[in-house]
């Protein structure tokens, strides 16, 4: 199934723009840390409040074809607002 173009939304005022799932705040590369941290498919979706199946298998599409957005957005989160500080 590819539903991924209109799945997926990227607003400006939602989330900053990061990709989400359908008009959620579930984001693309919050689903993606949580896999890159070890969790199956079937422990995010209980985790993720509203998540379905297909909205997990289109987020994972989106994130296949975008690798350096989903990866920037990790970082971004990980740095925090203002990057790492000492």
């Amino acid at each position: 199934m590819t539903v991924t173009a209109s799945w997926i939304s990227k607003k400006p005022d939602r989330c900053g723009g990061d990709a989400c799932v359908r008009d959620t705040r579930i984001t693309v590369w919050g689903l993606v840390a949580y896999r890159r941290l070890g969790m199956s498919d079937a422990e995010i979706i209980p985790a993720v409040q509203g998540l379905t199946p297909v909205d997990l298998e289109t987020a994972w599409e989106y994130a296949a074809a975008h690798p350096e957005e989903i990866d920037e957005a990790i970082r971004a989160n990980e740095d925090g607002d203002e990057g790492f500080v000492e």
